[in-house]
């Protein structure tokens, strides 16, 4: 291999052994094999970055602390289910077919998570979860979309723990290093072969676009789904150039592989929705909450954090609405 290049990590990383380990060290004996995959811990690390990043945001809303919470139970299971359902869909031949475990498709920890499914369930999830407590989508999506991009860094680390989901060969002195016997090692070409770190390039894509996204809201103060409609386009252009490099099976229509499709129509639903919403609602959310479901102002809602990022004169607002009198100790 060129002294040059990404070095991919042992298949001893994949995965921790549960099972073996408390045989070895503690002499308990388990009737089932335990592992814990390197994947799946970086999926959740990222479940937990966009969790914390949502609240921080819902937060400074004046939306209760941790209301996130209630709407993740709705919104990740289904973004996981969801995502793999459409994985499997766009690489059909990976899990059906001669020679193929017919439950293969169920073994989520090996990979294979798509993001515009989870998005597609996993937003049904989040309206009904905001459903449940009172909250408006559009406060909630446009407070998750920069955690989103975070999880997904997080989550295609894991891709490079799975040694999966590598782009073209190339002579740069980044190149990724690649097991001639991996399934998705191109035939014909010799061993010591690198390629294109596309995971490393879209956590790039991904971190940046949460600076840029971030710094974008705090100078518009961006409401109504147009934090949301941001990521969408953003995700949506990094993602239709990662995907054209990337020498992995996939399901084509037209010559042009599913999810290059599917990150067009990111871009332009984020398109539609930025100037709908924009056109639709010239001023700022009234609320974070859905009207008559408003919380009693209490300790759920940090003190200092009740007033809106977007609203500068609130504490100015809420001093005129309620002045303390000039004589006399204040109630």
């Amino acid at each position: 291999m060129p002294l040059l290049s990404i070095p991919i990590p042992s298949t001893a990383w994949q995965y921790f052994d549960l099972t073996a380990w408390l045989r070895d060290v503690l002499g308990w004996s388990l009737p089932l094999d335990f592992r814990i995959h390197a994947y799946a811990i970086c999926i959740l690390l990222g479940i937990v970055a966009a969790v914390v990043l949502a609240n921080r945001r819902l937060n400074a809303r004046g939306v209760e602390r941790w209301i996130i919470i209630d709407i993740a139970i709705w919104a990740v299971p289904a973004g996981i289910i969801g995502g793999r359902l459409f994985h499997v869909f766009t690489h059909v031949s990976d899990y059906f077919g001669p020679g193929r475990d017919p439950w293969s498709f169920l073994y989520i920890w090996e990979g294979g998570l798509a993001i515009f499914g989870a998005l597609i369930l996993g937003s049904l999830g989040a309206w009904i979860g905001c459903r449940q407590v009172g909250l408006r989508f559009s406060t909630l999506i446009d407070a998750i979309a920069p955690g989103v991009l975070l999880a997904q860094a997080f989550g295609r680390l894991g891709n490079y723990f799975n040694h999966e989901l590598f782009g073209m060969p190339t002579s740069l002195p980044w190149g990724l290093q690649i097991e001639s016997t991996n399934p998705a090692f191109p035939k014909g070409l010799p061993d010591g072969t690198l390629f294109h770190p596309t995971f490393l390039y879209e956590i790039i894509w991904n971190v940046v676009g949460v600076v840029v996204i971030l710094l974008l809201d705090k100078r518009f103060r961006l409401q109504w789904g147009k934090v949301m409609a941001l990521y969408l386009i953003w995700y949506g252009t990094g993602r239709s150039v990662l995907e054209s490099i990337r020498v992995d099976t996939s399901e084509t229509f037209f010559g042009v592989r599913t999810n290059v499709w599917m990150s067009f129509a990111a871009i332009l639903l984020g398109i539609v929705i930025f100037l709908v919403q924009t056109r639709r609602h010239t001023g700022a959310e009234p609320s974070p909450y859905v009207p008559g479901r408003e919380p009693r102002r209490s300790t759920d809602v940090d003190s200092d954090d009740t007033w809106s990022e977007h609203d500068d004169d609130a504490p100015a607002a809420a001093a005129e609405a309620d002045p303390v009198p000039a004589t006399g100790s204040a109630r």
